[in-house]
């Protein structure tokens, strides 16, 4: 079967052949559909994040991906569902986060995780996973299932942000998103159906696509070259929830004084080193203050993909249409991995959905 890998020491993904795989016990055999590009898959690809499989000199790439199950293996899925995957598995053996369903709250080195870290990924004509891993999709939303990932990624910063403020009655009006970004218009868009008032925060100039999206979604645009974080409530207002998905490492930091009073912070990024300079004392006392949260989330587990998919139901196709720019064959590949200004969301196509009957 046809896979696309980066082998150690290159920094360009390749089409390579690797015999289909057959399912243990407990795992079922599933063709892929399509698989979505992110950054993750270009900072493995650069070298910059994850760790190849032991033993192996290459990593096949992709863990946002939908697909149908060929072999159900014995397992309570059928032949013919369509199915997302999630993407951590158990490192070696059973630990107490993935005993308890828990996965994503596991630390370094007690997973691993799909075209990531120590694990192959979905971006292969056929992958196998244990049945647990897989979720079912409704097949209308086949084409754009393997963005039931990247939404669950929002599900589960959003469920932790509201856990922090459980202890008392919080009806946040307004959210502020940074980055504009795949992930971020995902989220954006999710967030346009909770909150009465929502902004993005980009650094792009029009014309720009992304820009588009953002108003058609009603929100507000604000340029980060003209409005930095720290100026937002002045120009605009103090966000109750902020949503951050750039990973520049100051962002974090300005958005605790920009929040409103009981406001949370996702932080959702992740930056490379960087020293600089933060005036802690302040940002302290706007922690205590002002009864505001931080919250850092990475990964999803089961009941995360599970909301997603009902979200992605949610979304207008006019608006999914806007996001996906671009769908490539097999045969074209190396244009799903270019990253321009013209590019917002790309996956690769390994197959077509058949209904069976």
């Amino acid at each position: 079967m046809h896979a696309i890998a980066v082998y150690e020491g290159e920094s360009e993904p390749e089409l390579i052949d690797l015999p289909r795989p057959d399912p243990d016990a407990g795992e079922a055999l599933v063709r892929t559909l399509r698989v979505g590009v992110d950054g993750t898959d270009h900072e493995v690809i650069s070298g910059g994040h994850g760790d190849y499989p032991a033993g192996t000199d290459h990593m096949v790439l992709g863990h946002e991906a939908v697909g149908v199950v060929e072999d159900a293996n014995g397992t309570e899925l059928s032949e013919g569902d369509v199915v997302v995957p999630t993407v951590r598995r158990r490192p070696n053996g059973d630990n107490a986060y993935f005993a308890r369903g828990e996965p994503d709250m596991a630390p370094d080195g007690q997973y691993h995780e799909r075209g990531i870290v120590g694990a192959h990924g979905f971006m292969a004509e056929y992958f196998t996973s244990p049945a647990e891993s897989l979720v079912t999709v409704p097949p209308e939303l086949a084409a754009h299932g393997f963005l039931v990932e990247p939404i669950s990624i929002t599900e589960k910063a959003v469920d932790h942000a509201d856990a922090s403020r459980s202890a008392f009655e919080w009806n946040p009006d307004s959210a502020l998103v940074l980055g504009n970004g795949s992930l971020g218009l995902i989220t954006l868009a999710m967030f346009e159906q909770r909150f009465d008032r929502t902004y993005c925060l980009g650094r792009r100039e029009r014309p720009d696509p992304t820009i588009d999206i953002i108003e058609s979604l009603g929100s507000t645009y604000v340029n980060s070259t003209e409005t930095p974080v720290p100026e937002i409530p002045d120009a605009h207002e103090a966000p109750d929830l902020i949503y951050e998905s750039t990973g520049y490492a100051k962002h974090p930091f300005e958005s605790i004084e920009a929040l409103a009073p009981n406001g949370v912070l996702a932080a959702l990024g992740i930056p490379g080193d960087w020293d600089f300079e933060i005036e802690g004392g302040k940002l302290h006392r706007e922690l205590v203050l002002h009864n505001k949260a931080v919250v850092g989330s990475v990964n999803s587990h089961v009941g995360h993909f599970e909301a997603a998919v009902d979200t992605l139901a949610s979304l207008s196709d006019s608006f999914l249409d806007d996001l996906v720019t671009g769908i490539f064959e097999l045969d074209d590949y190396e244009a799903a991995f270019v990253d321009d200004d013209r590019t917002i969301k790309n996956a690769i196509q390994f197959s077509e959905y058949e209904k069976r009957r």
